[in-house]
């Protein structure tokens, strides 16, 4: 069996095993490191190891019953450790411990690493410096503080000295406002590692974070980590959770690795998406555990003003062997993507009891260079999700989203305002207990959602379906156990494609250039 390292650190290695089962594989194994065993059945595909030696050479094995992998690996130099409780960090859950830990993160030098041993420390945000890796030791908790009051306010724009231009800082929602700064926040730092088996808290359900959540009180809600034009950044390991808004929130980043994580928070609570990289590129997700209040992934690129003025895409994701739960989408698409996304590849992951699948937003009004092109979803198990697959041209958001611009199913003219959608492709794929819909697609009577291709795919229905509305545009009624909808698509290629439930019409389209079925 192949494998691929995929980080890379002093302590630390994740090795990632190549094969076709999705998060799990198909029987457990040992790992043995230096012939001492220090996992015991295991199976997942992505398993991270820990409390070894910078500047050594390791022989890990993965014993299958009748294989073995072999991997050597040897471990990266460090220059320093500097221990947070020599800075004066308490640990002991009531000491404000955020000035000693950002003291010791400061302090640290090139190639060194800040040290968070065991215990709960009351932290406010950390701000991250570059060229560090930061570990959070097993039973290392960072909780944080309840009271906003406490939280920086990071601005959404500031004049620059010379009033050319605007200097931005805060997000919300794709728009340059006054957020809070987040427990772990980066501004423009580069090579940083965030590691270890440790927990980061934003102890929100202990605080007012997710009380009227939709009203800015001081500035709008923190998320759990929010990276600004951030390089080179690997999370590995660490578990996220109770984040007031969005867990991990990279923004105008490239180069961001996030790796065997966890992401938890209630499903009720409110926008705790699991990770929504914005206008970034060169982003790793892969064996990442997400259950969630809202969208498990959401990739996103500004609404219309940070669209229009920067034109930076997301571009170039590899979601891989994940788990996702609960979420409102699994691997979701907008709505605020105004700078268009691409070359987007998810692969080997399941999907669980999320209301959809695959969910594309975007409507008239994200503009010219809202272009969303080369999406490929290839190897996935879905389990009671609504919707599989769900592509929406109509998403009636914003305070404008219904108006009739936004709804009409009129032909309109096709002008700087029109987004545009490309081509989407879907293969080996197994759908269990769908409710809804098998899969939606709304493309604009001016502009049809240009290819989709669908490939390999069974879709089996539950016995006792639950209605919903596939998509959330005006106009649409509640259904259930309907197969595939295409409404303004130039072309439909269907090969190998399966429903269950004995369907009358398996397929309904309108206006669709040509539909091709094998």
């Amino acid at each position: 069996m192949e494998y691929n390292i995929l980080f890379e650190g002093s302590r630390s290695v994740t090795i990632e095993l190549v094969n076709s089962s999705c998060y799990y594989t198909e029987e457990q194994y040992d790992v043995f490191v230096n012939n001492d065993l220090v996992l015991e059945k295991q199976n997942l595909n992505v398993i991270s190891l820990y409390n070894l030696l910078p500047d050594m050479e390791y022989n890990i094995e993965i014993r299958f019953k009748n294989e073995t992998v072999n991997v050597s690996y040897h471990t990266l130099k460090e220059y320093v450790t500097l221990n947070v409780l020599k800075f004066g960090a308490k640990g002991d859950g009531i000491t404000d411990d955020t000035p000693f830990i950002q003291a010791a993160i400061n302090a640290c030098p090139k190639n060194g690493r800040v040290y968070i041993p065991e215990g709960t420390y009351s932290v406010c945000p950390l701000f991250l410096k570059s060229n560090i890796t930061i570990e959070l030791a097993k039973n290392a908790h960072l909780l944080g503080n309840t009271d906003r009051k406490n939280y920086p306010v990071l601005p959404g724009m500031t004049l620059l000295t010379d009033e050319s231009d605007d200097f931005n800082l805060g997000s919300w929602e794709g728009n340059p406002l006054d957020t809070f700064a987040s427990i772990i926040t980066g501004i423009e730092v580069e090579n940083v590692n965030i590691v270890g088996q440790g927990i980061i808290d934003g102890n929100a359900q202990n605080s007012d974070w997710w009380v009227n959540p939709r009203q800015k009180r001081i500035a709008w809600r923190p998320r759990g980590v929010f990276l600004v034009r951030c390089k080179n950044i690997s999370f590995q390991g660490v578990t996220v959770t109770n984040t007031p808004s969005w867990n991990l929130h990279p923004y105008f980043s490239e180069d961001i690795h996030f790796i065997d994580m966890k992401l938890i928070s209630p499903k009720d609570s409110p926008n705790t998406d699991g990770c929504d990289p914005e206008s970034c590129k060169n982003v790793d997700i892969i064996g990442v555990h997400f259950s969630v209040g809202d969208d498990c992934i959401a990739i996103k690129s500004g609404k219309i003003y940070m669209g229009r003025k920067y034109k930076q895409p997301s571009e170039n994701f590899n979601i891989r062997n994940c788990s996702m739960n609960f979420g409102h989408g699994a691997v979701v698409l907008g709505s605020e993507m105004a700078g268009g996304i691409k070359d987007i590849n998810v692969s080997n992951c399941i999907f669980n009891e999320t209301d959809r699948g695959l969910r594309i937003k975007t409507r008239r009004g994200r503009g010219k260079d809202a272009i969303i092109d080369g999406i490929t979803f290839e190897n996935i198990r879905m389990n009671n999700v609504l919707t599989p697959l769900v592509i929406n041209m109509f998403y009636f958001c914003d305070p404008d989203g219904k108006t009739e611009y936004v709804w009409s199913k009129e032909k309109l003219p096709v002008d700087d305002r029109t987004p545009y959608l490309g081509e989407f492709n879907f293969k080996n794929i197994t759908c269990t207990n769908v409710n809804v819909a098998a899969g939606a697609f709304y493309g604009l009577p001016e502009q049809p959602i240009k290819k989709i291709t669908l490939e390999n795919i069974d879709f089996k229905y539950n016995p006792n379906p639950q209605a919903g509305v596939p998509a959330m545009m005006t106009g649409l009624d509640p259904m259930k156990n309907c197969g595939l909808i295409f409404y303004n698509v130039g072309e439909v290629n269907i090969k190998n494609v399966t429903l269950d439930n004995n369907l009358e019409n398996e397929i309904e389209s309108t206006n669709v250039g040509c539909i091709n079925r094998e």
